[in-house]
């Protein structure tokens, strides 16, 4: 009795239409899975959308073209109306010419020189070496005054000082600088009067052991006075004396 409902159940369970239907509802089923996120899509978050959708900026036009340089004017080239050692007809002859007037030679005064030719600005009645708008008659004006001499001494050169040396005395080295071995050389400056004579000795440099011996010996020296414009003068010289031992 089992076997009999065993063997019916299986003939239920195998009949076509039911596998057929089976068939289309998974199909079904497959098909509507696959389709509705086709049909039902998700939107896209707005920000996302934005950023998108922003389009780059266009770039900086370009810069504005040179303006175009000036054009250069040719300077037109002057024709000459003239060439040299050659005589042309005038293009256009004037209506007018005008007259060159000259101006009239100044009266005969009757009162000069037989063979003078006269001075421009003169007067009448002047004398030969008269003045230019003096007085007529008059008696022509002195010589310029000679020019003076320098009121104060002048500044020469230590080698103009000695050119016009005529006596020079030489000094006695003295026995302690000779002992010490001492040598060198002793700068005064001074004023040559105007018989040549030495004047205002003043030290500049030089070793105490020598300098009185120095200013002994030049004290004595004898100079030719210095001319200028003819009259003598004061200079202010330098001058220098020397100590060698082998003196």
């Amino acid at each position: 009795m089992f076997d009999q409902t065993f063997v019916d159940g299986t003939q239920k369970t195998k009949k076509p239409y039911t596998i057929v239907l089976s068939l289309v509802l998974q199909i079904g089923i497959i098909g509507i899975l696959i389709l509705i996120p086709l049909i039902y899509t998700e939107a896209l978050p707005s920000a996302q959308l934005k950023s998108m959708l922003v389009a780059p900026p266009p770039p900086p036009p370009p810069p504005p073209p040179p303006p175009p340089a000036a054009p250069k004017v040719q300077p037109k080239p002057v024709v000459r109306q003239f060439i040299a050692n050659q005589l042309m007809a005038p293009k256009v002859i004037p209506k007018q010419i005008n007259k060159i007037e000259e101006a009239a030679p100044p009266p005969d005064v009757g009162a000069g020189v037989v063979g003078g030719s006269g001075e421009a600005g003169g007067a009448a009645g002047g004398v030969i070496g008269g003045v230019i708008g003096g007085v007529p008659g008059a008696p022509p004006p002195p010589p310029p005054p000679k020019p003076k001499g320098p009121t104060g001494p002048v500044r020469v050169g230590g080698q103009v000082a000695e050119a016009n040396l005529i006596r020079r005395v030489q000094p006695v080295y003295p026995p302690l600088a000779k002992s010490a071995r001492v040598s060198g050389t002793v700068e005064f400056t001074a004023t040559i009067s105007k018989e040549g004579n030495i004047e205002n000795l003043q030290l500049v440099r030089g070793h105490p052991l020598l300098v009185n011996a120095a200013r002994e010996a030049v004290l004595q020296w004898k100079y030719k006075p210095t001319m200028l414009n003819g009259q003598p003068v004061e200079v202010v010289t330098n001058i220098i004396v020397n100590f060698t031992l082998s003196q």
